[in-house]
């Protein structure tokens, strides 16, 4: 049976204005000049339903956004790059989330958001189940991002998602509410690809080493490890295979805001597209390199051709 979509994004679609360059001593300054100050789509759905959409799949988003200016900015984006927002919850009681990012000379950064903003008051009201028949894979872009979507809920989610068989990714960040690997362990259970960072992945699970912590996520049911070691790229740990495959060289990072979303939009890709494990994290590893040299979350991938570009270079550079 054919589906009218590719991807569900289930998560955060909120507003970023990224500062960039700051130094760390920014306070330290009464007036701060910048070259530029600008208001860009941010939040990890919206930026992996903007990025596969532009590597050519059929996206729907998820999430809550206020009535609001901020909520229109995020609207004309979605149509822009022909994102499906029929399942959008547009709430007149909350703001849209607006997050103000510091971006220093290397790349580092750190956000000042707003936390009665609605990415704190999105839950799974804002699921629609019924249209996880219309689509072949299910992203949770990141567990621990929106607070009221907790194990549970999470849980909820993905058993629904399995009755329509989709497939489930999902990525993650640093806990928000003090939350543990035992309260999304059975939420994990449902995910055939999981996306940690290689901090997140040490904090959640107390350990360093890349293959004992791949071995506790498959313990809990996760069926492929993906983990994102940065700039060395990704290690994939399944119950049949480990490999490690190394990032893109000779890339400058300008702004490092949404390179796991994009990475995660590359891996997606590929698994939509068919590719084994090794050409998805390929194909996830060079997404992710263009995206970190322009500042932005979504400004760096603009399409499929971009991504292929930079691929033929990454193979003839291993």
């Amino acid at each position: 049976m054919s589906k009218n979509l590719d991807v569900i994004c289930i998560g955060a679609a909120i507003v970023d204005i990224p500062l960039q360059p700051v130094s760390k001593n920014i306070f330290d300054i009464e007036s701060y000049p910048l070259n530029r100050i600008s208001m860009t789509i941010g939040g990890d759905a919206i930026n992996e339903a903007t990025i596969i959409s532009r590597l050519g799949h059929k996206v729907a988003l998820m999430s809550r956004i206020g009535k609001d200016a901020a909520g229109n900015f995020i609207l004309e984006a979605c149509e822009k790059d022909n994102i499906d927002v029929k399942s959008i919850h547009i709430d007149e009681n909350v703001d849209t989330s607006i997050n103000v990012g510091l971006v220093t000379e290397d790349g580092e950064r750190t956000f000042v958001t707003n936390r009665n903003g609605s990415l704190w008051r999105t839950t799974i009201e804002d699921v629609d189940f019924d249209r996880f028949k219309d689509a072949r894979l299910l992203s949770l872009a990141s567990i621990f991002n929106n607070p009221l979507l907790n194990g549970p809920a999470l849980e909820k989610i993905f058993m629904e998602a399995k009755k329509s068989n989709l497939i489930i990714c999902a990525d993650m960040i640093k806990a928000r509410l003090c939350e543990t690997l035992e309260d999304i362990r059975k939420a994990l259970s449902y995910v055939d690809y999981f996306f940690p960072n290689y901090e997140e992945a040490c904090i959640i699970t107390g350990k360093t080493d890349l293959n004992e912590i791949a071995d506790i996520f498959l313990e809990c049911g996760v069926k492929n490890v993906v983990i994102k070691t940065g700039k060395k790229g990704c290690y994939i740990k399944n119950n049949k295979q480990t490999l490690e495959i190394p990032a893109c060289k000779n890339i400058k990072a300008i702004d490092t805001i949404g390179a796991g979303d994009n990475f995660a939009s590359g891996f997606i890709t590929g698994i939509l597209d068919g590719k084994t494990l090794k050409e998805c994290a390929e194909f996830a590893n060079v997404t992710a390199a263009i995206s970190v040299q322009s500042v932005g979350a979504t400004t760096g991938v603009q399409n499929r051709e971009q991504v292929e570009k930079l691929l033929q270079v990454y193979h003839k550079e291993k």
